[in-house]
């Protein structure tokens, strides 16, 4: 690994564990192993290492999103597997974290990769809902776009619930709930289960 993907790595660690406000160019060094003189010779500064590593780590996320929307099958079966997806709820989410970060917030740089971020994942659930509209597997008249927001919603709070609590299972609890709901949009009289 290079010493610039040692620094975005470092920083995208660091930023999902203490927030933009908290973390250091020198915290960043340190985790990466490289010097001040290396940071500088790729990165004007910490807001632009701080735009990079929030960037991978939108992209990942999208990708591991996109591992389970795309992974066929209908389309409560696709959401079902999003919302059951394993995640530390206790750490939070990598990107949505920095939606309460005002100083990432100020930025239009750093605040790019998490709206784009929840823009995609909005528009990827909405499309699934509307497909199974489409084919016969949920009621038409809800909203697709309002199904997605509220299923995206349903994980964001999960994990303030999960921290909140300290618990895991105050997010397992919030998800499964959206389980039910998106099950719920099957035609009347539709003979298969909550997944």
């Amino acid at each position: 690994m290079s010493a610039r993907e040692r620094l975005v790595a470092s920083a995208q660690e660091l930023l999902w564990e203490r927030g933009y406000g908290g973390t250091s160019p020198k915290a960043i060094q340190e985790r990466a192993g490289a010097g001040q003189g290396s940071m500088y010779h790729h990165f004007a500064g910490k807001a632009e290492l701080a735009a990079a590593a929030l960037a991978a780590t939108a992209a990942a996320e999208r990708e591991r999103a996109e591992g389970v929307l795309g992974s066929g099958g209908g389309a409560v079966e696709r959401i079902t597997a999003y919302l059951r997806r394993e995640r530390d709820a206790l750490r939070g989410c990598p990107v949505g974290r920095h939606a309460a970060d005002a100083e990432v917030l100020a930025d239009p740089a750093l605040r790019a990769p998490v709206e784009e971020t929840f823009a995609w994942l909005r528009g990827r659930l909405a499309a699934i809902v509307a497909d199974g509209q489409s084919s016969g597997e949920l009621r038409r008249g809800a909203d697709p776009a309002a199904v997605a927001a509220t299923v995206v919603a349903v994980v964001q709070g999960g994990y303030v619930l999960a921290r909140a609590a300290v618990s895991q299972d105050a997010f397992d609890e919030a998800c499964e709930g959206a389980v039910q709901l998106v099950a719920a949009l099957r035609p009347e009289g539709s003979a298969e289960k909550v997944i």
